[in-house]
């Protein structure tokens, strides 16, 4: 275990050089990474949503691909496509960017719903099927979505089923005064990402998962989370709560994040952590929520106050 936090800390350090000032926001991508999840990124132009995805790729020494979605895009784009070759007298499969162990997945609110579900199957099965022929993903395979929340034209809202297959949904926001005057610094000569390099390997990475799936996880942490997930479905503002891939999710990153912390065992501080960037974008509001002043963060922030905290002690837990 102790070993799987440092080589978390290792990657969340060596993204730092690039991304500045956003460590939390680091250590929730390397959390969904070795939860094998999805990563929703939601922020305006020009706050580092791209230089975050290819700083996690270059990290672990992954294969990385880039996905630039607009509206006349096809899903061939995305999967790839079959091409007759005059050299063998058969079709060839050509693969598409989404062949990569990191993809990013830039503005993906601006392909058409059509070329939006060409990522379902991938980031849910894994695999891609073109003419019929399944062709499976790397297993380190991991999509880092975009979109801006400002523009509307031109864009086409993420579907509730696609929404639901990325583990978490971060924002970046604008970096701090002193932040903002370090990247100037740090990009005077040349940007920091072209000095970057591998700090873990792919296999590592693997082991690491393996071991974040043994996490241990008491009873009363099992349903904490459900019960949790359960009042999103039940609150007044809400008018379609979680389903039960977002109990799942939230457990998974629950199990990295106290590695993270340099635990063996889950509390429930991991699990309140993780709320809101897991539960948050799988909920819709109710037609009145926005009247009452009501979004999905104050939601969250309510959950946690409405549902009792286990109690017992947990340090006591802790095992060799």
């Amino acid at each position: 275990m102790k070993n799987t936090q440092e080589l978390m800390e290792k990657i969340v350090e060596n993204i730092e050089r690039v991304i500045i000032g956003k460590r939390r926001v680091v250590e929730l991508a390397v959390i969904s990474l070795l939860s094998q999840g999805h990563l929703l990124i939601e922020d305006v132009p020009g706050v580092g949503k791209t230089m975050l995805a290819r700083s996690l790729a270059l990290s672990i020494g992954s294969s990385f691909g880039r996905i630039q979605f607009t509206p006349d895009m096809l899903p061939s784009d995305v999967t790839g496509v079959s091409v007759y070759s005059q050299a063998t007298q058969n079709f060839e499969f050509r693969p598409g960017p989404i062949m990569a162990d990191i993809v990013l997945a830039d503005e993906i609110n601006r392909a058409t719903p059509k070329t939006q579900s060409a990522l379902l199957e991938a980031m849910q099965e894994r695999q891609v099927t073109v003419d019929g022929i399944t062709h499976p993903l790397p297993k380190l395979f991991m999509v880092l979505a975009t979109q801006n929340p400002i523009e509307y034209e031109g864009t086409f809202r993420l579907p509730e089923a696609q929404l639901d297959r990325f583990l978490m949904r971060i924002k970046l926001d604008y970096p701090s005064l002193n932040d903002e005057i370090n990247v100037l610094k740090n990009q005077l000569l040349r940007h920091p990402i072209e000095n970057l390099s591998a700090v873990v390997s792919a296999e590592e990475i693997l082991q690491a998962q393996d071991v974040i799936r043994r996490t241990h996880v008491e009873g009363s942490i099992y349903s904490y989370i459900v019960e949790l997930v359960r009042k999103t479905r039940q609150h007044d503002d809400t008018y379609l709560g979680s389903s039960p891939r977002g109990s799942l999710g939230l457990l998974r990153a629950s199990q990295a994040n106290a590695v993270l912390q340099g635990r063996d065992y889950v509390i429930p501080d991991d699990v309140k952590a993780l709320v809101t960037p897991v539960l948050g974008h799988r909920i819709i509001l109710a037609p009145g929520a926005h009247l009452r002043d009501m979004d999905e963060l104050k939601i969250m922030e309510e959950l946690l106050d409405r549902v009792i905290v286990p109690g017992g002690s947990y340090d006591s837990k802790k095992r060799s």
